[in-house]
């Protein structure tokens, strides 16, 4: 492949495919509630990211068993990732998230569980806890921050509530316990170029994410930045100059970097623009096909940390 897909990291991690199951906790985001904002990010609807999740008024345990009742017989499913997904999962008591935690992972079959939460979201002591059930449950641990992009004027314009600081912050700290960090990137917000894509690909780089899952924007209905876009103040890059933002945001990520996906999806029934119209595994095979066709892959311009200005130095040593 010309970039390490999630589904190869799975299988040479768990020896087999595995599949998620995504679970909504009844909780809201520090963005939301006044903590740092009242109205989230612009590109946020009321119901967060998961439109596939059960009600959150379903216990955790409930939502498993439905979920597995679902991919099981389709797919033959065998190993399963626990996936807190919807707004910020680390935004609660700390006994509150243990406890959904423990009963996210009680089944044999899950052998992993991951946390979307914010930068602004991470703690030591929360850390420690988790990393204490990580070691108690043998289950292994990644914790999804939603970045978007290291544009620090972008990240004030979505209304982000946070920085890049709090984002690097946070991937140190998670990192000193050995839980896995992934990083939500959306290359195609309205105010960044090229150059912020290269930049995102490098800081994921010298962080050493050990995950990254892309994003193309959509316009969700009923947020401000659905009102920008009808009034024409925002303006998006075409399908073509999104998957050049791919494909040079993977040349630029260090090899050893999992991409969770290169594209997302949503319904249409919620948007006013998804994925220019295009089935997002179309553009996945698109971008994959291009890659393939022009020899191309990930890593490929991953030449730029350690000193690279001494190298011609050490080269003759």
């Amino acid at each position: 492949m010309v970039y390490y897909t999630f589904s190869d990291y799975l299988k040479q991690r768990y020896g087999e495919k595995v599949y998620k199951l995504p679970i909504a906790l009844p909780l809201t985001c520090p963005n939301r509630d006044g903590t740092c904002g009242v109205n989230g990010c612009t590109f946020c609807g009321s119901i967060g990211t998961g439109y596939e999740n059960l009600p959150s008024s379903m216990s955790v345990t409930q939502q498993i068993t439905a979920n597995k009742a679902h991919i099981i017989p389709k797919y033959k499913a065998k190993k399963f990732i626990a996936y807190l997904q919807n707004f910020s999962n680390t935004y609660l008591p700390i006994n509150d998230l243990i406890r959904y935690a423990e009963e996210a992972t009680h089944d044999e079959d899950i052998v992993a569980l991951y946390i979307a939460t914010r930068p602004d979201c991470i703690n030591e002591y929360y850390l420690a806890r988790l990393n204490d059930l990580k070691e108690h449950c043998h289950i292994d641990i990644c914790i999804e921050l939603g970045l978007q992009t290291v544009n620090y004027k972008s990240l004030i314009k979505i209304n982000r509530g946070h920085t890049l600081a709090e984002f690097i912050d946070a991937v140190l700290r998670i990192k000193q316990y050995n839980i896995q960090t992934c990083a939500h990137i959306i290359l195609n917000l309205p105010w960044d170029d090229m150059t912020d894509v290269i930049e995102t690909a490098k800081i994921m780089s010298a962080l050493r994410l050990d995950q990254v899952k892309l994003h193309a924007l959509y316009i969700i209905k009923n947020t401000v930045m659905a009102e920008q876009y009808l009034n024409n103040e925002i303006k998006l890059i075409s399908l073509s100059e999104y998957k050049q933002r791919v494909i040079t945001f993977l040349e630029y990520l260090s090899p050893d970097i999992v991409l969770q996906r290169l594209i997302g999806r949503a319904p249409a029934e919620n948007t006013l623009f998804s994925n220019w119209h295009t089935g997002w595994w179309k553009i996945r095979d698109e971008i994959i096909a291009e890659m393939e066709n022009k020899n191309l892959q990930q890593g490929l311009h991953y030449n730029y940390l350690n000193g690279q200005a001494l190298k011609k130095f050490i080269a003759y040593n």
